[in-house]
């Protein structure tokens, strides 16, 4: 079964939102165009807390892209960004949305960070993502969204653990930091991703 997961197409990681990714909204038109042929689509979406711990705002003195530890775990600490029912968690209204079979939210539990679709950041919570993907019968997973050097990126490892094959759609996606990204992509490749274009696929 050929499946799709599209990775946190929200408002704040456009143009404009709160944690803006450049040139974001270019991978709407793209994902869009390839809807049709996969036979799943399911996505993710970051869904905050306004007392998420990973917000600098809720860390006096703290400004966000600054570093700390938060139980054990190294965080990055962010702008206010896809808060629980706001604008900016919100898909991109350009996206369509009606073939999507199921959404997975992350980033709930206010104590830790969710950048993995699959896991939290500790990997002791799973969102229930690759359990249901197993049950539906799937096996070969294609990436696309944002951010790629964050929750793409993260999202994919996952996949790659859970036994699944994974496909990076590199036009379907965009970096918040296009070094990392390039450093990453090396990886990825070593571990068995096949990086391709979605304008290529049949």
């Amino acid at each position: 079964m050929k499946t799709l997961i599209i990775v946190d197409a929200q408002n704040d990681f456009m143009p404009g939102g709160a944690l803006e990714v450049e040139d974001g909204d270019a991978i709407v038109s793209v994902i869009n165009r390839v809807l049709p042929q996969f036979d799943l689509i399911v996505a993710t979406q970051d869904w905050h807390p306004k007392n998420h711990s990973s917000f600098a705002s809720n860390h006096e003195g703290k400004k966000p892209f600054e570093k700390i530890e938060l139980n054990g775990n190294e965080q990055i600490l962010w702008p206010d960004h896809c808060v629980q029912g706001s604008p900016g968690a919100e898909f991109h209204s350009g996206l369509h949305t009606h073939p999507v079979e199921a959404v997975f939210r992350k980033g709930i539990d206010p104590n830790i960070d969710s950048y993995s679709g699959f896991y939290d950041n500790a990997h002791k919570k799973t969102t229930g993502l690759a359990g249901y993907l197993k049950e539906k019968g799937a096996h070969e997973l294609w990436f696309c969204g944002l951010a790629a050097d964050i929750c793409v990126y993260f999202t994919l490892l996952d996949a790659l653990r859970e036994g699944f094959g994974a496909h990076l759609l590199l036009d379907a996606v965009r970096p918040l930091n296009a070094t990392d990204f390039e450093k990453q992509k090396s990886e990825l490749r070593e571990k068995g991703v096949d990086l391709t274009e979605a304008t290529g696929l049949r």
